[in-house]
């Protein structure tokens, strides 16, 4: 059976169990689904908890390419792809308005400033050198134009 125009896409879900703040799924203009303030959250708060299938090093390796792993210790990784709470879903930004913690075995998003209601949440990756370059479409004023850092000795950074 052919799939209708007038089937809307299934909306990711944002675990509530896991969340401060009401958040909500929503398309994005950075890419695919966004989390988006439901409510506005003042600065230096916990936002949401990033949850997920907790793997080791040797599964994470495997799925290497899986766009929903956080590197939590040497040990263990999260599969937010994987019943995930909703955080897998912040897009990266430049210029982000959250941070992430690692507290006590758990990864906590925490907003850098006051977040307006219906802003977009994100979050700067800080792919290493060592990950794939990507290119960024963040379109904050600082972008850097990829969201892997810069650092010396990378591509981004050549020597004459």
């Amino acid at each position: 059976m052919a799939k209708s125009k007038n089937v809307p896409a299934v909306v990711p879900v944002i675990d509530p169990q896991y969340c401060c703040y009401r958040l909500r799924a929503a398309e994005s203009r950075i890419h695919r689904w966004g989390v988006y303030a439901a409510e506005s959250i003042p600065p230096n708060r916990k936002v949401i908890e990033y949850r997920g299938e907790k793997i080791g090093p040797d599964e994470a390796e495997r799925r290497g390419k899986t766009p929903y792993l956080f590197v939590l210790d040497d040990h263990w990784t999260l599969d937010g792809g994987v019943g995930g709470s909703g955080a897998e879903l912040v897009n990266h930004s430049c210029q982000p308005n959250l941070v992430s913690r690692i507290m006590k075995g758990h990864i906590i998003y925490m907003s850098l400033r006051a977040i307006r209601k219906g802003e977009e949440l994100t979050i700067d990756y800080n792919y290493d050198h060592t990950d794939e370059t990507m290119s960024c479409r963040c379109g904050a004023r600082t972008c850097r134009g990829i969201i892997n850092r810069h650092e010396k000795g990378t591509v981004n950074d050549k020597q004459g």
